[in-house]
C-alpha cells in the first residue's frame, strides 16, 4: 500500500482528501502546515506529498523547497493542491520542485488522473 501525506490547514479539505485517498487503497497520514510536514516525512517517508499552497507557520512552496533541499530524506512525489490558478504561482511550484498540481475544489477523478501522470497508480 502506498503512502500519502495530506498536508492542508484546513481539516475539511484533509477529511475529503482522505477519504478520496483511502478508497484508492493509500495509507494516509496528515499534517497542518509546512512545519508539521516536515517532521511527518522525518518518520513515515511517504510515496507522495498532497501539499497547500496557502498555510501558515511554514507554506507549501517554503515546504516544497526545503524537502528538496534534504539529500537525507527520500523524496516523495509532490502534487501542490492550490485555489491559486495563477500561472506565476504554478510555474514558481514546478520550479522549486512539485511533480504535478491540481486545483480546488478536486475530487476523486482528478486526484486519480492526477495521480496516474505521476506513475502512483
Amino acid at each position: 500500500m502506498k503512502s500519502c501525506l495530506v498536508v492542508d490547514d484546513s481539516k475539511v479539505i484533509r477529511r475529503v482528501a482522505r477519504r478520496i485517498l483511502e478508497e484508492l487503497d493509500f495509507s494516509i497520514e496528515e499534517a497542518v502546515d509546512g512545519k508539521d510536514a516536515l517532521g511527518a516525512c522525518e518518520r513515515m517517508s511517504p510515496d507522495v506529498v498532497l501539499l497547500d499552497w496557502n498555510m501558515p507557520v511554514m507554506d507549501g512552496l517554503e515546504f516544497l523547497k526545503q524537502i528538496r533541499g534534504r539529500s537525507d530524506l527520500r523524496q516523495p512525489v509532490i502534487v501542490f493542491c492550490t485555489t491559486e490558478n495563477d500561472m506565476n504561482h504554478i510555474r514558481l511550484a514546478m520550479e522549486a520542485g512539485a511533480d504535478e498540481y491540481i486545483m480546488k475544489p478536486f475530487d476523486r477523478e482528478i486526484i486519480e488522473a492526477k495521480f496516474a501522470q505521476v506513475g502512483l497508480m
